[in-house]
């Protein structure tokens, strides 16, 4: 049986792709499973400074596998799976995450991009959160990431209709961050990862910490946050490294120190 999940390094930057194209990367425990395991072994890897999570052409991810996973569950069955903490494990990821989405990103696929970092999206991807449809909501964050990325009143009428959401529009509301031609879609989003990959590493993680805590917490709480973040990487060889490139006009090589 092929691996679920493949993890192809392209240091500085490393892309795990799921791989069960047969039913469109619907995620299942196996796929979250090895998602959580090979994001985690990225994350303490000092080599790899950015993730590119992605799919295929067809399909980042169309959610949940509805016949193994919903057909048969039961509120207690729910309640012994705890999805929640895969969920809350990637979010934990340190390293900067990169969702480079192209066809179907739907329910947990949508959710799963919106748990990353950074969302990219090829010209062809629809983004939806059509559980309604199945009379059930959300359930691994949609309705409060949509809610914080496109606005109340936006992300009640996506999830109250189950409609899809182009890619266009997905940028026009705030929910990706850029839309690429469809025939380089991948590559430009790795393009992306090295842009970010070539960052100080303790800056860049200490900036999706902090922008993380504007959705979470209060205005007064993320600048305590900001500031104190801002004041510690005065501390660091990349700080001195970034200055001293800057004055002396030449390109900058951050270790991670």
């Amino acid at each position: 049986m092929p691996n679920t999940v493949i993890v192809t390094r392209e240091e500085p930057i490393a892309v795990v792709q799921i791989n069960r194209p047969e039913v469109r990367n619907a995620l299942n425990d196996e796929v979250m499973s090895e998602l959580v395991a090979a994001t985690r072994r990225l994350d303490d890897d000092e080599a790899i400074r950015c993730i590119v999570i992605t799919g295929d052409e067809k399909a980042f991810c169309a959610g949940a596998d509805i016949k193994e996973e919903f057909v048969k569950a039961t509120p207690v069955s729910m309640l012994a799976h705890d999805l929640t903490s895969q969920w809350e494990a990637l979010r934990h990821i340190r390293t900067p995450l990169v969702a480079a989405v192209s066809g179907y990103a739907l329910g947990g696929g949508c959710e799963l991009a919106m748990i990353c970092d950074v969302i990219v999206a090829s010209e062809t991807a629809r983004f939806g959160q059509p559980e309604i449809n199945l009379g059930i909501i959300p359930g691994a964050g949609g309705t409060q990431r949509l809610t914080r990325a496109v606005g109340k009143y936006v992300a009640n009428e996506i999830i109250l209709t189950g409609r899809f959401v182009s890619a266009a529009e997905a940028k026009a509301i705030g929910l990706a961050a850029q839309v690429y031609p469809a025939a380089t879609w991948l590559e430009d989003a790795k393009a992306l990862a090295r842009t970010i990959a070539e960052k100080p590493p303790v800056a860049a993680r200490l900036a999706t910490e902090a922008v993380d805590l504007a959705w979470n917490s209060t205005l007064d709480a993320g600048l305590e946050f900001e500031r104190k973040a801002f004041y510690l990487l005065f501390a660091t060889e990349d700080k001195k490294e970034g200055v001293d490139a800057f004055v002396n006009k030449r390109k900058a090589v951050f270790k991670g120190k």
